[in-house]
Order: C-alpha cells, then sequence, then structure tokens
C-alpha cells in the first residue's frame, strides 16, 4: 500500500484550486484522481504566469499524483464517458457554480442513477442557496463577505485588508478533502453514499469562529468590538532584520524581562498580572520594540531561547527552503517532472506511519492519459481513435 486511499478513484471536475487541492490532498494520500479538463485549454491555472516547459506553477502545486483525461463535456458522446468513469467511481467533485452541473445532465439525481453508492461532492463560493449563490466568485469577495477583511484589519472603525494569501480558497480545499474521507469512512459502515457540499463562505466562517467570533457567540449579549486589543503585532525590528516574540504566562514574561534585562517591568503596575498586560497591551508592545532595537536579531533569538521565550525569526521565501528546522523535518520535497524539470513542493502535511502518502508523479499535461483510461474502460483502439478524430478527446 502507497497511501491510505490506495483503491479509492475520484473523478474530478474541479478547476483553478480549492477542488484541485482537495483532490491533490487526497491523490498524496494514494486515492486514483482522474482530472477531467476541457481539450482546449484544461483548468486555467494551466495559463498562469510563472511557466517552465508550458507548465505553470500554479497547476503543477495543485495537481500532483493524478491523471488527466480531455473531454468534450459539450458532445454526447464526451459526456458517456464520463458516465462510464462514473460507473465504478468512489467519489464525483465538482466546483462549478450551483446549476451548472444539473444543466450537463451531471447534477446528483442523473449521476446517482448510475452509482447509487457514489460520494458527490459540490463546492462552491457562496453556498448553494441565497442571493449570491449564482454570483461568480474570486478568493477576495469571501474575504470581504466573511468579516475575514475586518478581523485582518484588527478593528471594524479601520480600512479593511485582505490577507495577502488566497485563505478562502485553500482552507476550502483542505475541508473538502477532510469531508470526502468522513464521507467514505461513513459508506464503509454503511454503505451508503451521501452529497457533499462545501461553499468558500462556510469554510472561511466554521475557521475564523473558533478564535475571532467571541464578540458574537452570547445571543444577547453581542459585543460592537469596535476596537482591537492592539493594533501592533508580534513581528519586531532588531538592528539587522525581524523577529517573532510571543508571551502569554507569567513564566514566559518573567523570562522576558530576563532576556531583555528589564526588571523593572516586574514591578510596573501595569504589568503585574495576565489581565493587566492584556489592558495595557500597546504599551507593553511598544516597550517590547524598543528594547529589541538594540541589538541584532541572532543576538536576541539567543537570549530569548536560553530564557526560554517563544520566539522565532521571521524568514523570507527564499529563506524558508534553507532553514534547519524545515530541513530536519523534511518538509519541502524535491523530485524530478518529466517535462517541468526538477521541482521543489511542500510534501504532504499529514504523515501515515503505515501507509505514508508520497509524490508519485507529477502534474499530468493535458489529457496525457486519456487513451489509458480509455481503455481502462474497455474502449477499443477503433472507438479511442474515433473519439479523437471526432474531437471529443482531442480537438
Amino acid at each position: 500500500m502507497t497511501g491510505p486511499l490506495t483503491g479509492y478513484r475520484i473523478i474530478d471536475l474541479t478547476a483553478m484550486v480549492s477542488g484541485p487541492l482537495a483532490t491533490m490532498t487526497l491523490a498524496d494520500q494514494g486515492a486514483d484522481v482522474i482530472k477531467v479538463e476541457n481539450p482546449t485549454s484544461g483548468d486555467h491555472t494551466r495559463l498562469q504566469a510563472n511557466q517552465r516547459n508550458g507548465y505553470s506553477a500554479s497547476f503543477l502545486n495543485n495537481n500532483r499524483n493524478k491523471r488527466s483525461i480531455a473531454l468534450n463535456l459539450k458532445t454526447d458522446a464526451g459526456l458517456d464517458v464520463l458516465r462510464d468513469l462514473l460507473r465504478d467511481a468512489d467519489v464525483f467533485v465538482q466546483n462549478f457554480r450551483p446549476g451548472v452541473i444539473d444543466r450537463m445532465g451531471l447534477g446528483e439525481d442523473a449521476v446517482r442513477a448510475i452509482n447509487p453508492s457514489l460520494v458527490y461532492v459540490s463546492i462552491s463560493g457562496f453556498g448553494a442557496e441565497g442571493p449570491y449563490a449564482a454570483k461568480p466568485v474570486y478568493d477576495p469577495l469571501v474575504q470581504a463577505l466573511s468579516g475575514l477583511a475586518s478581523v485582518q484589519a484588527g478593528a471594524d472603525n479601520q480600512r479593511p485588508q485582505l490577507i495577502r494569501t488566497i485563505l478562502p480558497d485553500k482552507l476550502t480545499g483542505i475541508t473538502t478533502a477532510q469531508a470526502i474521507t468522513a464521507a467514505l469512512l461513513h459508506r464503509e459502515r454503511t454503505g451508503e453514499g451521501q452529497h457533499v457540499r462545501v461553499s468558500m463562505l462556510g469554510a472561511v466562517l466554521a475557521f475564523l469562529w473558533s478564535s475571532d467570533m467571541g464578540s458574537q457567540t452570547f445571543i444577547g449579549d453581542e459585543l460592537p468590538q469596535a476596537e482591537a486589543a492592539s493594533f501592533i503585532d508580534l513581528i519586531y525590528a532588531t538592528a539587522d532584520g525581524y523577529i517573532s516574540v510571543a508571551v502569554q504566562t507569567d513564566r514566559e514574561w518573567h523570562a522576558l524581562t530576563r532576556a531583555l534585562e528589564r526588571p523593572a517591568w516586574l514591578d510596573d503596575p501595569r504589568f503585574l498580572t495576565p489581565a493587566l498586560r492584556q489592558e495595557n497591551i500597546d504599551a507593553r508592545l511598544q516597550l517590547t520594540q524598543e528594547a529589541l532595537l538594540e541589538h541584532p536579531a541572532d543576538v536576541w533569538l539567543e537570549r530569548l531561547e536560553r530564557e526560554g521565550v517563544p520566539c522565532a525569526p521571521v524568514l523570507t521565501r527564499n529563506q524558508v527552503i534553507a532553514h534547519p528546522q524545515i530541513q530536519a523535518n523534511g518538509l519541502i520535497l524535491e523530485s524530478r517532472h518529466p517535462d517541468a524539470g526538477p521541482l521543489r513542493q511542500a510534501a504532504p502535511a499529514a504523515e501515515f506511519s503505515r501507509s505514508p502518502a508520497r509524490i508519485r508523479r507529477g502534474a499530468p499535461a493535458l489529457g496525457a492519459d486519456t487513451d489509458a483510461i480509455l481503455e481502462e474502460l474497455g474502449y477499443t483502439a477503433e472507438e479511442r481513435r474515433h473519439l479523437r478524430a471526432s474531437g471529443v478527446t482531442h480537438l
């Protein structure tokens, strides 16, 4: 066994990031993921910038360990091939806008008539119902509607800010991957397939609630939350670079005063208890920043670590790949793609002691596995030639 999901087959009609990341996570864990793409251009991320030999970094980093079949689903013959794929599949994943998949003739009822025990997965932006359901969706819109941009601003009266990574897209992918494995476990126990629906909006709200929506938790006692705890973050400038220092407990506070050689802070009435230190957080963090400017980052990190203060250097993307902590845990892997050449990618995040996830193959060329997959389905050489000639598999 090469991964915990070896033996499961997933038919993937998704594009961009949220769906492809979800299915790549499962492919890393051993699932046979067949990516269905239109023959003209395939997944839009194939066309994005930062390319080598016709492969974009975005496509490579969201579609490894998959096979690609190119099908024109605007033709009856293309839809027939897809139905053949679905007949023995375990999971079907799509992220079209609500209603589109039904108009294609691939809604849940139609697909379940082919394969009653299938796990049918729909990923949407704003959800399947409501006034925004049919709207086009991109990551910034979800950051805006979910409240995430206001959380990132720090306070409601500050200008909202976007997180500079597509967090809703990626969080939706991770949430979807977990939901699919849960649905497969349910099917193993009961034999029942079901419809799993995940929206980007719902994934972000669930993500925020555990730490950022406490003010809205007690019905009838909602807090306005117009002000943030602090407008100073926990990234500090030193004499030659940046570090992060985070202090929570009394023990850590005492350790910080020793490392920074500021014993007088222990007698400061503003900082005598954790509650007072939180109440006077701006003053506390400002004093910390002023102290850290006195020496270079390496000096402070050595002192802070010696005293047991939680701290870390702030690394650039280029520095991350060479850091000894990253390397010691094998968090970044190198592989060779047959066309794109040597690649550096993040390792699968979950480690399995008995059935390790791994990179078995790089992201596929558009339609690279079409002929092999059709042959597996029982299509003869003549039938495969006819599908190619009629534009069903290649235009």
